[in-house]
């Protein structure tokens, strides 16, 4: 049984405020001296580069859709591991899933963690109903332990008496926040802008983000709500460790245009027997020497086409370690790397399509089953991913697709067992297999 005080931050709906008052948090907290472990809830990449600002650590999902409810609590204890408290933003509303049902919700992950919840309530446009809005959320699943009550957006002293009065003896209030302009973070087309596009800038916002909810919050006593946090009976997620004398070096896409890589990857390539090179397609003019696979992670190459256009070394050089067969895997952006052209612009020209910005935003969780033998494993291996974009790729007839998707349409691309890419993010844990074979065939 581990023991790790945390607490789950949720909200009645998106645009509460979770993602202020959970970095806040984290930073309050890392500012008071605690190593402090961030979790998101659900397969985000953005709101975890801002934790991992503000706490010194790398931020961690934490997705039953994608991983399985067996692997939530042994990777949450993989990413808190020597953590003096973990503070765990959820995602939309607190009971919102996976299509109508709560498969995936914030609360599905509290009741897996054996978490206290706090609710953010945005208290803009509402006094008195803030009590039956909070006693609806508390009274919902009675098996949840909603704690407390965080009210974000109040306007005055008197706005705040009049939602203090109305909680009194319903519901604990255990802070309240005013907005501040100096904390809003800019945001593009698929939500906020990357923390690693951001800094020095994101750096402020995240340790104004502490002052503002350390002067707002009883960090005492929300502290104490997290220690009441049942006992896990788990393990550890640990990736799958092979011993190599030769370690290949698995080139891993980074820097400003490729920031949607799940921590547990890199992690999971070293100990498969890799090692890891960070390489930025942006500012480096080839790929490590040596490199026997290649990561191509999701993230904005749409937002930088001329500056990868303009790196003409670094497009030759991957063209070059596709033209040797050697292994790759690209997810989401770098299945548009390897296009002829993004929006008109040159790429690497792998795959005879051509990928353009939509204003439609494709989003959602896919189950996926390889349409042939792969990185993932033999034809027929069933993933669940997930989809998070506002670009398209066409033409896809003529192309040997990667998945076949459970509504029956494809995705993707291969060309051979050494190359997948599509739009499809998976988690590593749950697919271990991906980073073995990659290691294993750079290996070979």
């Amino acid at each position: 049984m581990v023991s790790i005080p945390r607490v789950v931050i949720a909200a009645p709906s998106s645009g509460a405020g979770k993602t202020t008052v959970a970095t806040g948090l984290m930073a309050a907290y890392r500012q008071r001296g605690l190593q402090v472990s961030p979790h998101k809830v659900g397969p985000d990449y953005i709101d975890p580069g801002y934790h991992a600002l503000a706490t010194g650590r790398p931020g961690r999902n934490l997705d039953p859709v994608m991983v399985g409810e067996q692997l939530v609590a042994p990777l949450f204890l993989h990413g808190a591991r020597g953590a003096d408290l973990a503070v765990v933003e959820g995602v939309m509303g607190l009971f919102d899933g996976r299509g109508s049902t709560g498969e995936g919700s914030t609360a599905h992950v509290a009741h897996l963690l054996g978490a206290p919840v706090v609710l953010v309530v945005d208290a803009s446009s509402q006094s008195t109903s803030v009590a039956a809005l909070v006693h609806g959320f508390q009274s919902y699943d009675p098996t949840l332990d909603v704690a407390g009550v965080i009210l974000n957006r109040v306007a005055t002293d008197r706005h705040e008496g009049m939602l203090r009065d109305a909680l009194e003896g319903r519901a604990e209030v255990l802070g309240v926040l005013r907005r501040d302009v100096q904390v809003e973070t800019p945001s593009r087309h698929l939500g906020l802008v990357p923390a690693a596009e951001r800094t020095p800038a994101a750096v402020a916002a995240v340790d104004r983000l502490g002052e503002l909810v350390a002067a707002g919050v009883d960090l005492d006593r929300l502290q104490q709500i997290a220690a009441t946090a049942a006992d896990l009976d788990a393990q550890p997620w640990a990736p799958p460790v092979v011993e190599r004398t030769h370690r290949p070096i698995v080139a891993v896409a980074g820097g400003r245009a490729f920031t949607f890589a799940y921590a547990e990857f890199s992690e999971a390539l070293t100990a498969a027997g890799g090692e890891v090179v960070v390489v930025d397609p942006l500012r480096d003019s080839a790929l490590p020497e040596g490199t026997g696979a290649l990561v191509l992670p999701g993230g904005f190459p749409e937002v930088y086409t001329e500056q990868i256009m303009a790196n003409s070394g670094f497009l030759a050089s991957v063209r070059e370690h596709l033209a040797r067969q050697r292994p790759t895997y690209a997810e989401c952006a770098g299945l548009l790397l390897l296009c002829k052209s993004l929006d008109g612009v040159e790429m690497v020209g792998h795959f005879d399509a051509t990928a353009a910005m939509t204003s439609r935003l494709t989003l959602g969780y896919r189950t996926a089953t390889s349409a042939s033998d792969s990185l993932v494993g033999p034809a027929g291996t069933v993933v669940v991913g997930h989809e998070f974009h506002r670009t398209t790729v066409e033409p896809r007839a003529g192309q040997r697709p990667a998945w076949h998707l459970s509504d029956g349409t494809t995705e993707g691309f291969t060309s051979g067992t050494d190359l997948l890419a599509s739009y499809v993010h998976v988690h590593p844990a749950a697919v271990p297999q991906l980073a073995l074979n990659l290691v294993a065939r750079a290996a070979s």
